[in-house]
């Protein structure tokens, strides 16, 4: 959420900001209703000053053996006032939070400017695509071939944009995982979390899934709980309506869970395969840090994504996203893009964003500075580190083998029994 004081002090500059992320119109109401606040509140304090000014002289009156029957009406009429001056207050101040909720993040001034993708800047690049020698299948043919990935049985079970595992595509999963856990563990730092994949409303709105994207989470029947769209939600809420310490920050998170994503806006997009799923697992990486840092902070995180990926041998792109393109709660976003040989170009497989205090404001995440300081917002940021699925998918197609069999990258063999290679082609059981 913005600082509403900004928002009132520097309406130009918020404006612009909202029209490079392609949102117009949402500061006018903002105004609009806030001068109406303000004049409620100008009213209902000059009622209630005469209200208490009247009701002492009343007092006072009754003391004396005196009667106003004039001036206890007007009492009572001023009292009255006041309760349809509040509930209308009640109404206007609603209207602005629900504005403020659904007000995106103000995007850095090192953000390229653009309506879309097609502004998005490439910072920079790692690892040559690879030329082969035979005509490349996907990830789609690749799995199904050998036996581990059955799509069409996931679309029984729960219909279309899920997959089953089976044998060694689901302990290649379960590899990667504990891979990406184990690294960002032991190698960079982060605090392992296990967080329930069920979350309460609060939190979605505390990240900024809710109220602007309800269509796209999965909500419980009956209940005011939501499966996971990313463990960015549960990690951030952790410290939610807290008081944090300057001498405990930073602090990073490392969590595994599977994500649920209805994809509402998504229809007809990379259909085909686990790319685009309602159900996929992920390693997400939360940090919570003081503000001066947060900067700093995001060029080490995109970094430590990133290092996965190197470490798998996985060629890949670093890209800035544009004002158009980026997260409704980031300020600055860098998207890592896995080479796929199937679609002959890079997809997204991390995003790592840095939300400045916007998130912080919508949880009320604070700290208490060892200068004794007032006590200010946090800054905090998160990224994946990486798409599971989408890695097992990149492995499938950069390391298969011509006979249809695919080397395990080195660092996956241990977690998978020494297994150096799937395949050749298996034999399904049907």
């Amino acid at each position: 959420m913005l600082d509403a004081k900004m928002v009132r002090a520097q309406p130009e500059m918020i404006e612009t900001a909202l029209r490079n992320r392609n949102q117009i119109g949402l500061l006018e109401n903002f105004l609009t209703l806030d001068n109406q606040r303000r004049t409620l509140l100008v009213e209902a304090e000059e009622i209630k000053k005469f209200r208490n000014e009247a009701s002492q002289e009343v007092g006072r009156q009754m003391k004396q053996g005196l009667t106003s029957d004039d001036l206890v009406d007007r009492v009572r009429q001023a009292g009255q006032k006041i309760k349809e001056l509040d509930q209308k207050l009640n109404e206007v101040e609603s209207a602005i939070e629900n504005i403020m909720l659904n007000l995106p993040n103000i995007p850095d001034a090192s953000v390229p400017v653009g309506a879309n993708e097609e502004s998005n800047r490439v910072v920079r690049r790692w690892g040559e695509p690879r030329q082969f020698e035979f005509e490349p299948q996907a990830h789609w043919d690749i799995g199904p071939d050998q036996g581990i990935l059955d799509f069409e049985r996931a679309a029984k079970l729960s219909g279309a944009r899920y997959t089953v595992y089976k044998g060694l595509g689901a302990r290649l999963e379960r590899a990667i995982i504990n891979f990406y856990l184990d690294t960002h563990v032991y190698q960079h730092g982060y605090e392992e979390i296990f967080p329930p994949f069920l979350v309460n409303r609060e939190c979605m709105v505390g990240t900024g899934q809710l109220p602007k994207f309800a269509e796209d989470m999965f909500k419980i029947e009956g209940r005011e709980l939501y499966l996971v769209p990313t463990a960015e939600v549960p990690l951030t809420n952790l410290y939610r309506e807290e008081i944090l310490e300057e001498k405990n920050l930073p602090r990073y998170m490392v969590a595994y869970t599977a994500c649920f994503r209805a994809e509402a806006g998504s229809h007809g997009r990379d259909t085909r395969g686990v790319i685009r799923q309602h159900q996929f697992n992920k390693v997400e990486l939360v940090k919570i840090v003081l503000p001066d840092q947060s900067f700093e902070e995001l060029e080490t995180m995109t970094q430590d994504a990133e290092k996965v990926l190197q470490l798998l041998g996985l060629p890949y792109r670093v890209v800035l996203l544009s004002t158009g393109d980026m997260g409704f709660s980031s300020a600055k976003t860098y998207d890592i893009e896995v080479w796929m040989p199937s679609y002959n170009d890079y997809k997204e497989i991390s995003s790592c964003s840095n939300c400045l205090d916007f998130q912080a404001r919508r949880t009320n995440i604070r700290y208490r500075p060892a200068s004794k300081e007032k006590i200010r917002f946090v800054h905090t940021l998160n990224g994946s580190g990486v798409a599971v699925g989408r890695t097992v998918a990149a492995i499938l197609e950069n390391y298969q083998q011509e006979d249809g069999s695919v080397v395990i990258p080195t660092v996956l063999r241990p977690y998978m029994g020494g297994l150096e290679q799937i395949g050749q082609v298996q034999s399904r059981v049907d």
